[in-house]
């Protein structure tokens, strides 16, 4: 399997300790993502050491992926808090918002928080904040997503942090970076130029997140290593139940390339409480596979799950089984 599909894991509090990283190295899982949304190449120095240390403890080869910030939205650390339909909320007080997103906001504006799970109607803004009315309610904490429905903000493809992350990239032994948000062939060309000006020779993996990225996918393919079907904040894109269809017909459009793609998002999502997956996440793992994807990945599920080690055994053995029915 190792050689025919890369099986990703993603690194977090829940998975840290060189034994458990061991354990998901043992299970079959052949490469590890750091999602640098949360954290800094810099901070997460002991989780790298961890990783290192697991990988010549038990002699295998991995690959190491960052995850950039890039045009992702996300607000800022703060205490768990319960919003509750109808609610009123404000943010850049209550909920902390880095001061370029909260600039770029508009009364009108729905937002959508943590992959859509909670919805926010903007009613005002001023200078310092947004009051805002809560649609459909949740708990929220911290760092998670943000995503403002029918329009992107004005940010570069590489933000600040990325690049300061860039610099450690080397020494840290990363052998890639996915790139958020990707819309036209012209961001890739940026960044395959700033990773070639820092000496840094790793493989581009374009995160396909919105419908502009989608529409692109051709020319994107011409500047990437590899296509990435994030089906999160693409999930936000367009009404939830035509994703099925456009993650069809963007593997379609890699198959027909014979690109690399990746499959990722909510794949064994619920493993994140459940020590056992869903009949219809072993389908999606199971149907990923088969149909062609170079790569799929775990997020959630091992960087912050109850059962890492279980949701990886779970995703390997459904991916060897797909595998083991693909046509020869």
């Amino acid at each position: 399997m190792e050689n025919k599909l890369k099986i990703y894991g993603t690194i977090g509090p829940s998975c840290s300790s060189v034994q458990q990283l061991k354990a998901l190295l043992e299970a079959g899982m052949n490469g590890l993502r750091l999602n640098l949304s949360h954290t800094t190449l810099k901070d997460a120095q002991i989780w790298m050491d961890h990783w290192q240390q697991a990988l010549r403890e038990t002699g295998k080869e991995a690959d190491l992926l960052i995850d950039l910030q890039g045009r992702e939205l996300r607000i800022r650390d703060l205490p768990d808090v319960m919003l509750s339909q109808q609610d009123i909320c404000f943010l850049g007080d209550q909920i902390p918002l880095d001061a370029e997103i909260l600039s770029q906001l508009r009364t009108g504006d729905f937002l959508l928080l943590d992959d859509g799970k909670i919805r926010l109607s903007v009613l005002e803004c001023t200078a310092n904040q947004a009051k805002c009315q809560v649609l459909r309610g949740g708990l929220l904490t911290s760092r998670k997503s943000l995503k403002i429905e029918g329009r992107q903000l004005d940010l570069p493809a590489l933000r600040a942090q990325d690049l300061e992350n860039l610099q450690y990239a080397g020494q840290a032994g990363v052998t890639g970076v996915m790139v958020p948000f990707v819309q036209t062939a012209d961001d890739l060309k940026g960044i395959r130029q700033t990773l070639s000006d820092l000496n840094l020779p790793l493989r581009i993996f374009a995160k396909i997140e919105n419908l502009e990225g989608a529409q692109n996918i051709d020319s994107l393919m011409d500047w990437c290593d590899e296509i990435v079907i994030a089906r999160g904040d693409l999930g936000n894109a367009l009404p939830l139940e035509q994703l099925p269809w456009l993650q069809h017909e963007l593997e379609l459009a890699c198959r027909k390339r014979n690109h690399p793609y990746m499959v990722v998002t909510q794949m064994l999502d619920s493993m994140r409480t459940q020590a056992v997956a869903t009949r219809a996440e072993v389908n999606d793992v199971f149907w990923a596979v088969y149909n062609g994807a170079s790569s799929i990945m775990l997020t959630g599920e091992t960087a912050h799950g109850k059962h890492p080690v279980q949701a990886m055994e779970f995703f390997c053995r459904t991916a060897r089984e797909a595998l083991r029915h693909q046509p020869k």
